[in-house]
């Protein structure tokens, strides 16, 4: 008998041997259930469950009305956040109008992603609380001290983008008390995750609503958490203190173990416990409707209930104990045999699993939108990454704001995981730091001081960062050491980059941007050293001379878009290394120029001196504005105000009072929109950073200020505010 055959009849063995043992456990509790029917048929037992049913549903809807009235007001409230998240300082006065209206809440708090407002600091989650005088507390919470993301209402809300209720827990900063905490996930405008708002709720009400009712003189009740902690119990030292696993320790009572996981899973159903006394008790139990995942269970005593049953105890008990017992056995076998199974299996799939999970994690970052850019009809945008190994280091990312496209492409060192990890870290600060900053330079340099501070590895990335306007053709750009991306027109040329040194390397380096001027119908094409370096199988590279030789054989055929592009380029690359293995991450972006020359302009501008008294000038010429672009006179009348709001903004708080200085206002208009550019020389400011005005509130309640921002943007379809050479320049735009 050789090996395989001995191991194969040994599992026929042990399979057959399990079927027997389960067999026999089967007809044993078969003949217990049958038992124990018999004499509770007399009309015991349907008393007992109808008792025990009728006082769980009852708990358990007093229950849930009081957890889903916490989760209506939370849901209620998500899409304020969400239309506020702009004004951080606003979350004090949502958080209120949740806690004031449940007084269920002991406090909330809204507890954004790391570094979200640059301003408030890593952490930043304000709380709001009423304490038992209705006086309102308001906090900043998070730090060092109090790092909410590691916190299980947070982390589980984020990662899972859903509602979710805690385990009860001791909240030392916040509420200041045993709660559990509802949370919900907050969105930006994009969808993504930004914050986690909670709601947390006092748990001491449990002990009021479980002692209202008993079924028997005797019985009582328990409620446990999803994970075993009771928090309400007859015994009020264990509340909140002990796990119901923690009881069962020392005890020889295997129904207790199997009684605990069947409430921790959400099980309905009855048993029997015995206590540290001997005196027998039946247990029914079923979980709490809603999200929170308790469990409650009735325990009524024997000596109550079955009286006229104590007879037949003796054999009730055998049989079960002989049934626990094998059925312990059949677990104990199992497992065994399971844990064999997945020994033998796990080394060998869970890393390609985990590598496939990070893999589809790392493509599903990638901007979706392709070729013909939905936001806008003058630029073309197709990018492709494919990675050397399942994961790979190069990154890409592009997306709209402002009327500017800000794209960036980048190559982190080394490969695999560890480049995987840091290029997530790479496009998610630059997706942030572009939603805030405009300049290219300086979200490179806010990218290299972050990573530099978290560099622990020595490892550094590559990246080039762009922002084209778009209806002007203007594009400015920072390059980090990254490969220089080619003009593609007429002809193609090397776009001229300063070098710089790659990001990650040293904090505090000052990066220098460049601009220069785009033609309509012009490609920028950037690539990674993966399309240059590729090698065939004489290790000769594709090299830079090539990618410039096949951009001229592209444009030669004719005009065609940045996808037509990328897989031409890809073609002749794949047809120069003939098979051999891809040695590193290739990835390519086409950003197409495709803006034509309206058929109607208008280019005016005029400058006023930093006097109030001069702004009647500005009324001709917004009037002679809208003559020219006939628009109608409400319509020209709107713009004049806007624009006198906007001026007179500029005047009173860019120039200090005594000092001289000038508005420049520069209107420029074609078919589609007409755009106000206002700039001056003063001191750093920027009227889009004011708070919405409150217009519900009265005159005496509103703060001073805000309305004259409130009213430009009420009239223009966008405001933006940008520093740049030492000049203050606000940006109105009014779509035609």
């Amino acid at each position: 008998m050789n090996i395989e055959t001995l191991n194969r009849w040994q599992k026929s063995l042990q399979t057959r041997s399990s079927l027997a043992i389960i067999v026999t456990a089967a007809i044993l509790i078969e003949l217990t259930v049958a038992i124990q029917y018999w004499y509770a048929k007399r009309g015991i037992e349907e008393e007992v469950v109808r008792r025990a049913k009728s006082e769980l549903t009852v708990e358990s809807l007093e229950i849930q009305n009081v957890m889903t009235s916490v989760e209506v007001g939370v849901k209620n409230h998500v899409w304020v956040i969400e239309s506020m998240l702009e004004y951080p300082d606003s979350m004090y006065t949502i958080e209120y109008r949740i806690v004031h209206e449940n007084e269920q809440i002991w406090g909330c708090g809204i507890a954004f992603i790391p570094d979200y407002y640059p301003s408030k600091g890593k952490w930043f989650e304000p709380y709001t609380s009423l304490n038992l005088g209705e006086k309102i507390v308001k906090t900043q919470i998070g730090g060092p001290n109090h790092d909410y993301t590691k916190l299980e209402f947070y982390k589980h809300s984020l990662e899972g983008d859903s509602a979710f209720w805690s385990e009860p827990y001791l909240d030392p900063d916040g509420a200041r008390g045993m709660v559990t905490t509802f949370s919900m996930p907050v969105h930006d405008k994009t969808g993504r995750v930004v914050a986690v708002v909670g709601a947390d709720v006092a748990l001491d009400w449990l002990s009021d609503v479980v002692d209202a009712n008993n079924a028997y003189e005797s019985s009582y009740e328990m409620i446990i958490s999803r994970n075993g902690l009771l928090m309400a119990s007859p015994v009020e030292s264990l509340v909140m203190q002990r796990n119901i696993h923690d009881i069962e320790l020392g005890k020889k009572d295997t129904s207790l173990s199997r009684f605990n996981e069947q409430m921790k899973s959400g099980k309905h159903g009855q048993t029997i416990l015995t206590d540290e006394n001997g005196v027998k008790n039946y247990v029914f139990f079923a979980p709490i409707k809603g999200n929170t995942g308790w469990s409650m269970a009735v325990v009524c005593p024997d000596k109550e209930i079955y009286s006229s049953l104590r007879k037949v105890g003796l054999y009730l008990t055998l049989l079960m104990l002989a049934g626990l017992a094998l059925l312990t056995l059949i677990v104990v076998r199992t497992i065994h045999g399971f844990k064999k199974l997945q020994r033998a299996n796990a080394d060998k799939e869970s890393i390609d699993k985990e590598l496939h999970i990070a893999n589809a994690i790392q493509m599903g970052m990638l901007p979706k939108v392709h070729s013909h850019y939905p936001d806008s009809d003058d630029i073309e945008v197709y990018g492709s990454l494919v990675p050397a190994k399942v994961v790979g280091g190069d990154l890409y990312d592009f997306f709209i704001r402002d009327e500017k496209l800000f794209f960036c492409i980048g190559d982190v060192s080394g490969k695999g995981v560890p480049a995987s990890l840091v290029m997530s870290v790479t496009r998610t600060l630059f997706r942030t730091l572009s939603n805030h900053e405009t300049l290219p330079d300086r979200i490179v340099d806010r990218l290299n001081d972050t990573m530099a501070e978290m560099n622990e590895t020595n490892m550094f990335a590559t990246i080039f960062v762009g922002v084209l306007h778009i209806p002007t053709g203007k594009l400015q750009y920072c390059n980090a050491g990254h490969c220089p991306p080619l003009l593609i027109g007429n002809g193609v040329s090397k776009l001229n980059v300063i070098p710089n040194i790659p990001v990650g390397f040293m904090a505090g380096k000052k990066f220098v941007s460049q601009e220069i001027m785009i033609e309509p119908e012009t490609t920028i094409f950037l690539y990674t050293d993966g399309l240059t370096e590729a090698e065939n199988s004489s290790h000769a590279q594709f090299g830079v001379k090539r990618v410039v030789n096949e951009a001229e054989r592209i444009i030669a055929n004719g005009n065609i878009n940045p996808s037509e592009l990328i897989k031409q380029m890809s073609d002749a690359m794949h047809e120069f290394v003939s098979g051999n293995e891809q040695s590193d991450d290739l990835t390519m972006l086409a950003v197409k120029y495709t803006k034509q020359q309206d058929t109607k302009e208008l280019r005016r501008n005029i400058v006023l001196p930093n006097d109030v008294e001069t702004i009647t000038k500005l009324h001709p010429f917004i009037e002679e504005i809208g003559e020219k672009l006939e628009l109608s006179p409400s319509l020209t009348m709107k713009l004049n105000l806007a624009v006198e709001e906007a001026v007179v903004n500029v005047m009173n708080y860019a120039y200090p009072e005594g000092t001289y200085g000038e508005v420049a206002i520069d209107a420029m208009a074609d078919d589609k929109q007409l755009q106000i550019i206002l700039t001056d020389c003063g001191v750093a400011f920027d009227p889009t950073e004011s708070k919405e005005a409150d217009t519900t509130l009265s005159a005496d309640e509103r703060p001073i200020g805000g309305l004259g921002i409130h009213l430009v943007r009420q009239i223009m379809d966008s405001v933006s505010y940008e520093r740049t050479n030492d000049k203050n320049v606000l940006t109105l735009v009014k779509v035609l």
